[in-house]
């Protein structure tokens, strides 16, 4: 299952999902897809390693951010995930 996330300006929705334990590292999938003309542009990254598993239709340079972004969301990713998503009171 993937929770939402964030909404970017461009309409760039970041989805992640629940922690997952694998080889006793415990993970964090994340998506990022974007309406196009003609479908839909989208990547996934997994956490801790940064390893990406595809990047379709982003550039370079979008791929760049979205790492960066990654690294000063990670932890609040992790913590959304060990919960099940996002929790407003």
């Amino acid at each position: 299952m993937m929770y939402p996330y964030m909404t970017l300006a461009d309409e760039t929705e970041i989805t992640h999902s629940h922690l997952m334990e694998k080889d006793g590292e415990q993970r964090v999938e994340v998506h990022f897809e974007r309406p196009t003309q003609t479908g839909f542009a989208s990547a996934r990254c997994v956490l801790p390693s940064y390893q990406w598993k595809f990047i379709e239709g982003f550039t370079g340079e979008e791929t760049a951010f979205f790492e960066e972004f990654l690294q000063h969301n990670a932890h609040l990713l992790y913590r959304y995930a060990a919960q099940g998503g996002l929790r407003f009171a």
